[in-house]
């Protein structure tokens, strides 16, 4: 006979008084994806290096047109996430963002980088959301 464990889930304001009070480390690589806190896989080589070519891509094509903003929060409040993707092209803002994380109608474009579709999936939940492989606009592979 199995027991079904019972998972609390937290918001983003919660998510972010545990970091603000000490409860999550600075320094802990996390996310919060629909309600849950999720730890963030280690950057390999490959993928620092593309996320480095597409920064270099995207703030040398742009300019001041958009705010390139690499492995920062972003905020999905009815979603019960704050994620960190690998590269964000977000509406200009005169703070840059100083005041409030940006939110969902901030984003222009969101990347997220993944040395295969099968991690992203696992980590995003996109097979169950999308199907398998992730095939969509704007998802790619590294």
């Amino acid at each position: 006979m199995s027991e079904v464990l019972q998972r609390r889930r937290f918001t983003v304001d919660e998510y972010q008084r545990m970091g603000e009070t000490g409860i999550l480390a600075d320094d802990e690589r996390l996310e919060l994806i629909a309600g849950h806190i999720v730890v963030r896989e280690p950057i390999g080589a490959r993928h620092a290096g593309t996320v480095d070519r597409l920064t270099r891509l995207w703030t040398s094509r742009l300019g001041e047109r958009a705010i390139v903003r690499v492995q920062n929060p972003v905020r999905f409040p009815k979603e019960d996430s704050e994620l960190q993707p690998d590269v964000m092209l977000l509406r200009p803002r005169d703070d840059f963002y100083t005041t409030s994380h940006p939110a969902a109608a901030d984003v222009l474009l969101l990347i997220e980088v993944a040395d295969t579709s099968v991690r992203l999936e696992r980590r995003l939940g996109f097979r169950s959301m999308h199907g398998p492989g992730c095939g969509r606009p704007g998802c790619a592979t590294s």
